[in-house]
């Protein structure tokens, strides 16, 4: 049998792709175990004798779990509260997706003006009384959180939505009907089998906010730098590539030391759900 060459390549196209981000990923872990040409671990070394350095690494890791947070509970009651909606249902959707459409530079930066020392909120907050001197809330970690929830958030609304969406109804009128409540149909019924979208919500939302860089550079202060924008700084300010494939790496590892936790709760909920049908 014959095939077509065009077929073929179209075929061979993903392993491609594949072999590209494992090479860029070999690529970058030998960058940084030569920073001057020659192997070893100084780079590394440098790093965890670096109080700074360790103290922003954990506070890259407790911004993106917060962010996670925030916003798993921000939009597990809104995908709740938009899968029961018979109508309009399509106009809430586009609202949340349509932040995207605009620029993220754009998008935080409407932050700024909204928290301010001279900004709305403040404003408001001196106008009414409330407090004397503008609050500081942007430049610090509370700002650099408020924006990537705003960010990030659309990610974890979508993911759960989608799990309420494939939801059996009749499960639930079923729970009912043998005289659970509404609040044991919820814990037994509703949540085990949302958690799917719950988990795989909660790992976007984490992966995406450790490698945070705009919003971190737009809102957050020197004193609260995260890992994504001082590998930023690493590659545009100071040109040290090999410092900056060390963070990378180093970010990737301690990353996935937190996906495993959650990956493993996935597999457990999927295999309950399996062995009560």
């Amino acid at each position: 049998m014959r095939y077509d060459r065009r077929l073929l390549l179209l075929l061979a196209l993903p392993g491609s792709v594949l072999a590209l981000l494992v090479w860029g990923l070999v690529r970058l872990v030998w960058m940084s175990l030569t920073p001057k040409g020659a192997f070893g671990f100084g780079n590394y070394a440098l790093f965890f004798a670096r109080a700074d350095y360790l103290a922003m690494l954990w506070r890259t890791i407790v911004v993106a779990g917060s962010t996670a947070i925030i916003s798993l509970l921000l939009a597990y009651p809104t995908a709740y509260f938009i899968s029961r909606m018979r109508r309009g249902r399509d106009l809430l959707l586009l609202m949340i997706i349509l932040p995207w459409l605009v620029s993220l530079i754009v998008r935080t930066y409407g932050w700024i003006v909204l928290l301010g020392n001279r900004g709305i909120i403040n404003g408001v907050l001196i106008a009414s009384g409330l407090a004397e001197t503008p609050t500081r809330m942007i430049f610090n970690t509370f700002g650099v959180m408020v924006g990537m929830v705003h960010v990030f958030c659309p990610f974890m609304i979508i993911a759960i939505l989608t799990s309420f969406l494939h939801l059996d109804r009749s499960m639930e009128e079923a729970s009912m009907s043998l005289g659970a409540g509404p609040f044991k149909t919820f814990a037994r019924v509703i949540l085990p089998l949302t958690m799917p979208g719950v988990t795989s919500g909660t790992l976007l939302v984490f992966l995406l906010a450790t490698g945070a860089v705009v919003t971190p550079l737009m809102l957050g202060g020197v004193r609260d730098a995260l890992i994504g924008s001082q590998i930023y700084r690493e590659v545009i300010d100071a040109f040290d590539l090999p410092k900056a494939a060390t963070l990378a790496v180093l970010l990737s590892v301690f990353a996935l030391l937190f996906v495993v936790p959650l990956q493993q709760i996935e597999r457990r909920v999927a295999r309950h759900m399996n062995t009560t049908r």
